[in-house]
């Protein structure tokens, strides 16, 4: 007979974690299951590329809260667990261990998988996509002076990962395989620049215009073959994206498209399934179009709002997207959803290493980033979708609360 619950979570990451917490906040108080592949409890996920591979901290000191949280708070967890199979019908889920448990909602927090190279010698011994604490961890362990790091992908985990490897002394080639500048495709020509010059001072090699076509070595990476010559390496960490983790979804038979379709309140096209984080495609009422954001901050908020929906409340999906990065000296907060092709108008001297960015089209701010200066994250926050010239934007004489 199948273990029954009001609540049932499939994911224990930042998203997953979030969720129970906030349920139990809003005063719900039937029984909830956290279900997640992880065997750890869930924790803080940008720490990951930060504080383990930086400072080498122990991601147990990232966790969310301390695992006697769940049992206090009438949270059955089930870590280190996969839910192979979920039946509608029946309001049913299948556990790898056998076990089946009944619910009266499901919220789908699966996230998503990293993408890998389907190359010779893939199989080879230190070569590493970057999601949980292990894989954090066995790439850490890798780190020393003077090791050969080959970070394949000039996104924001291949950079983090750079510049933590380089902190530890690590000889650092990022591979890219068109000749623009990392981030160029998110941040535009010009600021993907400013990032790729920050990594060059650092002594981060580029290699570009290089498509990866082979690892080889014997048991562990020797080294990275591509287009553009060979790169040494005693250790490969691939960032070229992630994909949303919607297998269990379809297989449920929900509606998905770019990850799992849910409306402003994270309802899924079931209506005892939710859907938040990575993997949902949902209606930004603020925005008026449909959004898939891969950041810890919309997993945080989104699992307030299904929280509040399955307690009654009426939080919706009413923000703009945002993230920070720190790498090397350089800290920054992005909110916004700009466009690679969009004006950028500079608020300051990117020279000194702290000044403002706006993205601007046609006449309105759709994005904007502090880098290296603070306290600014609700005024720029304010200014999306606003019009304002580009000309008043950088003139450092107007207050940037009065622009």
């Amino acid at each position: 007979m199948a273990e029954e619950f009001g609540t049932v979570v499939i994911g224990a990451g930042l998203a997953g974690g979030t969720v129970v917490e906030s349920l139990r906040d809003a005063g719900y108080t039937a029984r909830i299951a956290l279900v997640g592949t992880d065997p750890a409890a869930p924790y803080y996920r940008p720490d990951l590329s930060k504080k383990v591979m930086i400072e080498g901290s122990d991601p147990a000191d990232s966790a969310l809260r301390g695992e006697d949280w769940y049992s206090a708070h009438d949270v059955e967890t089930f870590f280190g667990t996969s839910v192979t199979a979920v039946d509608t019908d029946a309001q049913t889920l299948t556990l790898d261990n056998g076990g089946d448990l009944s619910y009266g909602q499901v919220i789908l927090a699966t996230g998503s998988v990293p993408r890998t190279l389907d190359v010779p010698g893939a199989q080879l011994g230190n070569i590493h996509t970057l999601r949980d604490a292990g894989d954090a961890v066995a790439i850490r362990s890798q780190f020393g002076e003077g090791k050969k790091v080959a970070i394949i992908g000039g996104g924001w985990i291949g950079l983090e990962v750079a510049a933590a490897a380089k902190s530890h002394g690590c000889d650092v080639t990022v591979i890219l395989h068109t000749d623009a500048p990392p981030l160029s495709g998110v941040l535009g020509q010009e600021l993907g620049e400013y990032f790729e010059d920050l990594h060059r001072k650092n002594g981060v090699n580029f290699l570009k215009n290089a498509d990866t076509t082979a690892f080889t070595g014997d048991s562990a990476v020797e080294a990275v073959e591509t287009s553009a010559g060979s790169v040494p390496a005693d250790l490969v960490v691939i960032g070229i994206g992630a994909d949303p983790a919607v297998d269990l979804a379809t297989s449920a038979g929900l509606t998905t498209e770019n990850g799992v379709i849910v409306d402003e309140q994270m309802r899924t096209s079931d209506g005892s399934i939710f859907a938040i984080g990575d993997i949902a495609n949902a209606k930004n009422v603020l925005r008026g179009e449909r959004l898939r954001v891969e950041h810890w901050d919309n997993a945080v908020r989104q699992a307030e709002v299904a929280a509040s929906t399955i307690s009654g409340g009426t939080k919706t999906y009413d923000w703009q997207p945002y993230f920070y990065t720190d790498q090397f000296d350089l800290g920054m907060e992005y909110v916004g959803q700009g466009e690679s092709e969009d004006d950028v108008v500079i608020r300051g001297d990117k020279s000194s290493g702290e000044f403002i960015v706006f993205w601007h089209r046609a006449g309105k701010v759709t994005a904007a980033m502090n880098v290296n200066v603070w306290d600014y994250g609700d005024e720029l926050r304010a200014l999306i979708g606003k019009e304002v010239s580009a000309d008043r934007l950088a003139d450092e004489q107007v207050p940037v609360g009065e622009l």
